[in-house]
């Protein structure tokens, strides 16, 4: 008889969302945790990435020197002749 009193059913419910706003609230506090981990990830990405630029320009430098000079040197020896 007692279970079908409004207000115990109404204190069960109320209990009943007050642990799982909990439960929700546990979750988004790991939620922003893995947020801010993934922007700290993505920061470090951008960084090496920025840094490969300037890399991958030297290489390019390097081989168009080193095509020019042996294109030079192909020249020279067919004009040698």
């Amino acid at each position: 008889m007692s279970d079908t009193n409004p207000e115990i059913i109404t204190a069960r419910e109320l209990a009943t969302h007050a642990s799982e706003i909990k439960h929700l609230q546990d979750d988004m506090d790991k939620l922003v945790s893995d947020m801010e981990e993934i922007k700290k990830a993505i920061v470090e990405i951008q960084k090496t990435l920025s840094e490969a630029k300037g890399g991958w320009r030297m290489l390019l430098a390097v081989g168009g020197a080193a095509g020019l000079v042996g294109s030079g040197v192909t020249w020279l020896i067919g004009h040698w002749k």
